[in-house]
């Protein structure tokens, strides 16, 4: 969410605190704002609690980047480089060994699901190859899909009235 958005949202709340000093309802409150009551009701609550000072914004939410802005930078560089510059033999960069790679230069600890969010947060996403292996060998793919699949793929069953008597099956 952006600052102005945050900004809107914390004036909804302060406008909506002065209809609930004035007495309003949940419901009297919600329906000029098109907010649900459970929102305004929770409002409330923060209004008798803490005051005007518990509806005002805390800023962006989540949690925040263990890397500053030039260990991004450095780590956008040992991406670039590719996987045989940091040691591994294959040229495919997998989110635990980026974790290692964060792990061994920053001493900082990532879940795959948070180095997941950092790398789309600088501009990286899961992609496929553009090129095909060169291990791949076409001939024993075609001898697989001509002598294998038929095997593992089911025919189709052609359609017949069928019955849920076991007494009077259907006549075929």
């Amino acid at each position: 969410m952006t600052a102005k958005e945050r900004a809107r949202r914390e004036q909804v709340r302060l406008e909506a605190a002065d209809l609930i000093e004035a007495g309003a309802s949940d419901r009297e409150v919600a329906r000029p704002f098109r907010v649900t009551r459970m929102s305004v009701n929770r409002w409330r609550r923060a209004l008798a609690s803490g005051g005007r000072q518990a509806l005002v914004s805390k800023g962006p939410g989540g949690a925040r980047c263990k890397l500053d802005a030039g260990q991004l930078r450095f780590l956008e560089a040992v991406l670039d480089a590719g996987p045989a510059a940091s040691g591994w033999s294959d040229q495919c960069w997998t989110l635990s060994r980026i974790a290692e790679i964060v792990r061994r230069w920053f001493g900082v600890e990532y879940t795959l699901a948070g180095l997941d969010l950092l790398l789309h947060r600088i501009g990286w996403s899961v992609q496929m190859p553009s090129r095909k292996a060169t291990e791949r060998d076409e001939a024993k793919i075609a001898a697989w899909k001509d002598e294998q699949w038929p095997l593992i793929k089911r025919g189709r069953r052609t359609w017949a009235p069928g019955s849920a008597s076991r007494t009077k099956p259907a006549r075929a």
